[in-house]
C-alpha cells in the first residue's frame, strides 16, 4: 500500500476476515483503504450510507483500492438500536432504488426463501444436525416454508449487527460492513433487529418509526429467517471452536419459539 500513497503514510492493517483493509494516516488526513472492494461501494457512498468514497485506483496486477474517509466515530451500543435514526436509515437502505439497480447490474439474483435454506442446511455438519434444538428448527423451517414468500425484495444488509452501525462525531450514522449484501425479503435485516434488540412490546412501535405495520404474515418471516441465521451462526461459531459462543446461539433457538 505504500507504493500507492508515499511512504510518509503509516498505513496499518485494519482487521476483519479477509485481511484486505488498512487504516492509512499522514498528518491531518486519514483513509481507510480496501482491496478489491465491490463497485457497490460507490453507491452506498454516494447514497450516504458509508463513510464518502475519496478515489479508487486501478493497480498494474489487476487489483482495485478504494480509499475511504476514515472518520472518528463509534459503533452504535446495543440499547441505541431502538432509537428512530436507526428505524430511519434501515428504511432508506431498503427503499433504495440505486442500491437495487447496481446489485442487480453486478448479477446478483434475488434470494428465495428455498434457496436460502439450501445454503444454510449444505453448512450444517452432522453434529449440529444432531442437536434437539436444531432438529425442532429445522421442522419449523421446512412446514413454513411455502408460508413465508413475499414479493417484496430489497437489498438487505444482512447482519445488522450493532457492531456494524458507526456513529461519526458529526453525528451521522452509518451502516458499514456490506460483503453480505443480497437481494432478498426485508423480514431478514428487521427479524435479526427485532430479535436481537427490540422486546416484542416495543416492536409495533419501532416498526411505526420503519414505516410499516406489524402484521401476522410479517411475524411468521421474520421469525423464520432469524430462526434459519441461526442455524448459520451455530455451525460458524462451531466451526470456530467457540462452543460458548455456539452454545449461546443453540438456547437463543428457544426463545425464538
Amino acid at each position: 500500500m505504500e507504493h500507492i500513497l508515499g511512504q510518509e503514510w503509516e498505513i496499518v492493517p485494519a482487521g476483519g476476515a479477509t485481511g484486505e483493509a488498512f487504516f492509512a494516516s499522514h498528518e491531518d488526513q486519514r483513509l481507510f483503504l480496501k482491496r478489491n472492494s465491490s463497485p457497490f461501494l460507490a453507491v452506498l457512498s454516494a447514497e450516504g450510507i458509508v463513510p464518502k468514497l475519496v478515489w479508487t485506483k486501478r493497480l498494474e496486477n489487476g487489483d482495485v483500492i478504494t480509499a475511504q474517509q476514515w472518520l472518528s466515530g463509534r459503533e452504535l451500543k446495543p440499547l441505541e438500536m431502538t432509537q428512530e435514526r436507526v428505524a430511519n436509515l434501515l428504511r432508506k437502505i431498503h427503499l433504495s432504488e440505486p442500491l437495487l439497480g447496481m446489485l442487480s447490474r453486478l448479477g446478483k439474483e434475488p434470494l428465495q426463501p428455498g434457496t436460502l435454506f439450501k445454503m444454510v442446511m449444505d453448512q450444517l455438519d452432522e453434529d449440529v444436525l444432531n442437536f434437539p434444538e436444531v432438529k425442532k428448527t429445522i421442522s419449523f423451517l421446512k412446514k413454513e416454508e411455502g408460508n413465508v414468500f413475499s414479493e417484496v425484495k430489497v437489498v438487505c444488509h444482512g447482519d445488522v449487527n450493532h457492531n456494524n452501525w458507526l456513529l461519526a462525531e458529526n453525528n451521522q450514522l452509518y451502516l458499514i460492513d456490506w460483503d453480505g449484501a443480497m437481494i432478498a425479503d426485508p423480514a431478514i435485516d428487521l427479524g435479526l433487529l427485532l430479535y436481537w434488540y427490540i422486546p416484542e412490546e416495543n416492536w409495533e412501535k419501532w416498526l411505526a418509526m420503519y414505516g410499516i405495520k406489524v402484521t401476522s404474515n410479517l411475524k411468521l418471516r421474520m421469525k423464520w429467517y432469524v430462526a434459519l441465521q441461526t442455524l448459520s451462526s451455530i455451525q460458524w461459531h462451531k466451526s470456530k471452536e467457540r462452543f460458548q459462543e455456539m452454545n449461546k446461539w443453540v438456547h437463543f433457538l428457544n426463545s425464538i419459539y
